[in-house]
């Protein structure tokens, strides 16, 4: 009768392990599915501000993003450009100029190495160009909307980038390899100026990274 007992016991200590071991697999499993190929760890935000002055210009403007790091190679992200500039003594002494500049975007980032990327960032700009004429200077006040497209290659330093953590500063330098004519990175003549940005990348509900 003992060993009859005993055996009924170890029997059911087994079947209770057995069925809390399935149990366990069961929530890993539908914790797994929940999670599919979404991970929100892996979102993060960021941008950069412009400030520029030098004699009669001024320049202010930021580009904020929003992002999804697809492994620990590729970043993707929706941005957006807005930039203002002054500018006295434009063609004339005492005129003045002001251009305002702002469109969608999106960029791509390769990270060969934790701290250097290459980027490449497509934006679609909307400018208004409105020029103040002195008088009796043979000039006209003058207002243009136009738009232009610029797909701006380069590549730039990512400052405290590592495993685990999506926080980090940045440089950049880039040049628009469409160069259309009303693009806002062109001189006078057509050429490509180089682009240089600075900003820092967040990472959202940073946690322990499984890429």
């Amino acid at each position: 009768m003992k060993n009859i007992i005993a055996v009924i016991l170890i029997s059911s200590l087994a079947l209770n392990t057995y069925g809390q071991e399935e149990e366990m697999k069961t929530v890993k499993e539908k914790e797994s599915q929940s999670e599919g190929w979404f991970k929100k760890d892996h979102l993060f935000t960021g941008g950069d501000i412009t400030l520029g002055f030098s004699s009669g210009t001024t320049a202010l403007g930021a580009s904020p993003y929003f992002g999804y790091s697809i492994n620990k190679y590729l970043d993707v992200a929706a941005s957006f450009n807005f930039t203002y500039t002054s500018q006295r003594d434009y063609v004339a002494y005492g005129d003045k100029a002001r251009l305002t500049q702002y469109g969608p975007g999106a960029f791509v980032r390769i990270y060969p190495f934790k701290f250097v990327f290459a980027q490449a960032q497509y934006e679609h700009n909307f400018i208004r160009f409105k020029y103040f004429a002195v008088q009796n200077s043979g000039y006209s006040d003058t207002l243009q909307h136009f738009n232009s497209n610029s797909l701006l290659v380069g590549a730039g330093y990512a400052g405290g980038r590592g495993d685990g953590n999506n926080s980090f500063y940045y440089i950049s330098v880039s040049w628009d390899l469409l160069k259309d004519k009303n693009s806002p990175y062109v001189d006078g003549l057509g050429r490509a100026i180089p682009i240089i940005r600075a900003g820092y990348n967040i990472a959202l509900f940073q946690g322990k990274r499984r890429y």
